[in-house]
């Protein structure tokens, strides 16, 4: 194994440990779940996969983390024989894109926005974590060889999958995929259909580019639609639509205690936002969204 990724798998792990308990991966099963004929969901550990099985082989959108590839590989081989030819990240994430590597050393092809491919050239920081989370570049291998800035239509098993940006959302460098065909959307950390919104403030993130993103992403949608969350189960446009209107009700909160005047540690000890997302699961604090938000917004108003 090569220096570069034995380095990055360490800081990786220190960074797990702090992200899920340091949980075992030993432990972790791939699970699949079918949304259409040739298209499934896999959940381990990190975000929701998606799958595309035919005759031209399989197409995965993120990858979650090294220790689950061949576990990845199995839940595949399981529902397909072809091989994994195409890896589409939704960001650069570490829990949706640290698998690149070792899938794109078995012949698959990465595909990613530009910034996601920026950001993975660098040292990452996580600032609105308790911890700080900071890990290393990229290993070469994981780097995405295709990259764009706007969209890109890829045709692959009887469909058209089309990858558009949707800018300064969870990150910069967010791509929400369309199933045409199929009739299915693929959001990354655009939607969380069942936890507190991780939003990466200090990665081009924005409360207000959430908002706008899962206006763009109801467009996309009809009655029919089944959207993959970044993470949680399969869900639908009513359930975008409940997202949104709670983004919008965090935003509005916060606004308002801008407007008399709080300061972001009163708006924290007050805790505006416990309501919203009682008996939701996430590693990340109800207060941190509060603080990162708050200061978000208080920036953006001040026109910094």
């Amino acid at each position: 194994m090569k220096l570069t990724t034995i380095i990055f798998l360490f800081f990786l792990v220190l960074v797990w440990s702090n992200f899920g308990g340091a949980q075992d991966f030993a432990k972790i099963e791939v699970k699949t779940t079918k949304i259409v004929d040739g298209v499934y969901m896999l959940q381990g550990a990190g975000g929701n996969i998606g799958a595309s099985f035919g005759d031209d082989g399989v197409l995965l959108i993120d990858d979650e983390f090294p220790q689950l590839v061949d576990k990845i590989k199995a839940a595949v081989s399981g529902l397909c024989s072809r091989p994994i030819r195409i890896i589409l990240n939704t960001n650069w994430h570490f829990d949706h894109a640290d698998g690149n590597e070792r899938l794109a050393e078995s012949g698959a092809l990465i595909i990613a926005h530009e910034n996601s491919r920026a950001h993975m050239l660098l040292e990452q920081r996580f600032p609105e974590m308790d911890s700080g989370w900071t890990i290393q570049p990229y290993p070469k291998a994981a780097l995405p060889v295709i990259t764009f800035r706007d969209s890109l239509t890829v045709y692959f098993n009887n469909d058209e999958i089309r990858a558009v940006h949707l800018p300064n959302a969870h990150s910069d460098g967010d791509l929400v995929f369309q199933f045409k065909k199929a009739n299915i959307l693929h959001t990354g950390d655009l939607f969380f259909s069942n936890a507190i919104p991780f939003i990466n403030f200090s990665g081009g993130g924005s409360i207000e580019g959430m908002i706008r993103s899962t206006d763009r992403i109801l467009n996309m949608c009809d009655a029919n639609t089944r959207v993959i969350p970044g993470h949680g189960p399969v869900s639908n446009r009513d359930d975008v639509r409940a997202f949104r209107n709670l983004l919008v009700t965090v935003r509005d909160r916060l606004i308002q205690l801008i407007e008399v005047g709080k300061t972001v540690d009163e708006v924290v000890a007050a805790n505006p936002l416990a309501d919203l997302y009682k008996g939701r699961q996430s590693y990340f604090k109800i207060e941190n969204l509060t603080r990162y938000a708050y200061l978000d917004l208080k920036r953006r108003r001040a026109g910094l």
